[in-house]
């Protein structure tokens, strides 16, 4: 039978995810793990399909639904167990696989899981891709397989030392450097699926690592996102231990976050830019940011003669553009690094290596590092709004902030480029809210921007 989505299920193009036990049940997983096997399959891309999960406490259910489902339609299933994210993504596109999914709701609470679709490059869904399968979806009825053409189910315990031999063997990376500096890192990586691959990657350059949420138990500790706020834990174990410095990733690793050798968060704004560094120094050529990303990336890539591209919020959006215009490094301000010469999706064990080679390459620590750009004011904020109303809301706002130049290629983009400040105001993929980010020189003007926005959303509805 063809699906009909719960009203719960959050449906874009990062997949399909929602509450576990409503709307997120392993019926509903079976079902959209053969639509997408059938899908594959009926597109001529092959029936071998990767499965991964992350941690949480309702990832073996799942993943078993969605094994099922697949197995249902006559898929070979080869499953990784926990796995990061963009450790199966790597697996797929090595291995030749016609597509994957992963467990995973990345950032989201432990009560929430989802699933996110892989073609077999490697990549997330397209959203013309993911378009047409929502729709195969709806209006199609998977054919069974029989009892003999039934797939098959194989395990393949070795993707994350792959994983972990590729970054290693990187030409942008000296390891030997890296080792002979010997860096003490405090990790956290909340229970989640890190702890099968951070602690490993971090003894592999050299570092002794101070471990925080390092069992991949699914039962987080805090908030899962590694947004400043929520790192106290992991600063609180910098400067117990005296390390160098700390990072945290998210659920499934693909964002990275700081924390410098004082114990003092910094986010996740500088990872990329810091990375970016890393690799413009070894190989001119264009960065690709999303529209949601602080204009520090523009200050680093400017610094080498290179400049910014932007593109929509989305990991599949920044890595299209990336190959388009042949760039050679670029990601999300969420703490995601993509580097091509890897593969074209946001890896937050890599982040860290490149990170700890930025480190190396300077001979100073991370604050030292970070203080060699402007800083900026970064804020955000989440309101619920109704989605139907956002065109009023993206008018409202041209209208009232009169700003210099606009994007409307993601929601709405405004920016003032002599002041240095900018506003995105987009509907999230991941949650039922609209989400505001702006950013100016310092907490004044950022602040200032949001609020007027925020004033502005009020007066629509």
């Amino acid at each position: 039978m063809p699906i009909a989505f719960p009203p719960e299920l959050m449906v874009s193009v990062s997949g399909f995810r929602g509450k576990v036990g409503r709307p997120l049940t392993p019926e509903l997983v079976t079902s959209l793990a053969a639509g997408f096997g059938a899908f594959l399959m009926e597109s001529g891309k092959g029936n071998q399909v990767f499965l991964g999960r992350d941690s949480r406490t309702s990832g073996p259910m799942l993943l078993q639904s969605a094994a099922a489902g697949l197995q249902s339609v006559g898929c070979d299933v080869v499953e990784l167990g926990i796995v990061p994210t963009p450790t199966l993504l790597l697996a797929v596109e090595e291995r030749g696989a016609s597509g994957g999914i992963c467990v995973t709701a990345s950032h989201n609470p432990g009560e929430w899981n989802a699933l996110k679709f892989s073609s077999g490059e490697g990549l997330f869904l397209d959203a013309s891709v993911m378009s047409r399968f929502q729709e195969y979806l709806l209006t199609q009825d998977p054919p069974r397989a029989g009892w003999q053409e039934i797939g098959s189910l194989k395990s393949d315990s070795g993707a994350v030392e792959r994983h972990i031999e590729r970054i290693l063997t990187l030409p942008v990376l000296d390891v030997p450097e890296m080792k002979l500096r010997g860096f003490r890192v405090a990790l956290d990586c909340v229970n989640g699926a890190g702890g099968v691959i951070m602690p490993q990657l971090m003894e592999g350059l050299g570092c002794e690592v101070v471990g925080v949420n390092t069992e991949p138990h699914g039962r987080f500790p805090r908030d899962p996102e590694p947004t400043a706020e929520n790192l106290s834990e992991l600063g609180d174990a910098v400067r117990a231990s005296g390390a160098d410095l700390g990072m945290a990733v998210d659920p499934d690793v693909d964002r990275l976050s700081l924390v410098d050798g004082d114990g003092v968060p910094l986010g996740e704004e500088l990872t990329l830019a810091l990375a970016s560094a890393v690799v413009l120094q070894r190989e001119p050529g264009m960065v690709v940011a999303n529209l949601s990303t602080s204009q520090v990336v523009e200050d680093v890539a400017r610094s080498f003669g290179e400049s910014v591209v932007r593109a929509p919020v989305g990991e599949i959006n920044v890595a299209r553009r990336m190959q388009k215009e042949g760039a050679v490094v670029g990601g999300e301000g969420n703490g995601g690094v993509i580097l091509p010469a890897l593969h074209a999706t946001r890896d937050a064990p890599l982040g860290a290596a490149l990170i700890l080679q930025h480190l190396a390459d300077l001979g100073v620590g991370l604050r030292d590092a970070a203080d060699r750009w402007p800083v900026y004011k970064i804020v955000k904020q989440k309101v619920s709004f109704p989605r139907e109303a956002l065109g009023g809301a993206y008018a409202a706002l041209k209208e009232d902030l009169a700003p210099p130049q606009i994007d409307e290629t993601d929601g709405l983009r405004v920016s003032w480029p002599k002041e240095r400040v900018w506003l995105h105001v987009r509907p999230s993929g991941t949650e039922p809210v609209v989400r505001l980010i702006a950013e100016g020189p310092s907490d004044q003007e950022a602040d200032a921007v949001l609020a007027r926005a925020a004033k502005i959303l009020d007066g629509v509805v």
